[in-house]
């Protein structure tokens, strides 16, 4: 619940907060039997990239290639590779054989906020936020029903809720422009 208090400030206050990007460029070229391989395949957008081109690409720039995120042309083939905190492509030129590899990482606050909005995180992350949505929901609900054994003990309990709910409610339709 802290990191994601956190992170909502940080996303609120996104554009006081200076990020210095880091570009990592890598570049080689495919061996003829590959290039002549890729000439040969159809521009099918759905097909992945080969397993010899992604072994080579692999062991030659240190880039794992997933089955998904990649478009075909008849000229080149582009890899998409999102990720929490920053981005990166991959190109392969179909012609000569060409790799290009860029990364681009905007930083810890940045993989952090991508976090909160569960943006490029996979499945894994995708479940683990639900099951803790769900866990802020029962411990909301109890503490409701807490509230509610424990108010004739104390008569602000009502009015602050109340207010708690009435409070943003007001700030919302009066202080934000549709």
């Amino acid at each position: 619940m802290l990191l994601f208090a956190v992170t909502g400030l940080t996303l609120n206050h996104a554009a006081a907060i200076s990020a210095d990007p880091k570009v990592t460029a890598r570049s080689g070229t495919l061996p003829p039997p590959l290039t002549t391989a890729l000439k040969a395949a159809p521009a099918d957008s759905k097909a992945p990239v080969p397993e010899a081109v992604r072994g080579w690409i692999k062991a030659h720039l240190g880039v794992a290639l997933r089955d998904a995120g990649q478009e075909w042309s008849d000229d080149e083939i582009y890899v998409s590779l999102p990720r929490p905190g920053g981005d990166a492509f991959l190109t392969i030129d179909r012609g000569t054989g060409a790799v290009a590899y860029e990364r681009t990482d905007r930083g810890w606050i940045s993989y952090l906020n991508d976090l909160h909005k569960g943006r490029n995180t996979g499945d894994a992350w995708f479940w683990f936020i639900d099951v803790f949505a769900v866990a802020c929901l029962v411990f909301c609900i109890t503490g409701l029903v807490l509230l509610y054994l424990m108010a004739d003990q104390r008569k602000s309990t009502w009015p602050l809720v109340a207010a708690g709910l009435v409070i943003p409610l007001l700030i919302a339709l009066f202080f934000i422009h549709m």
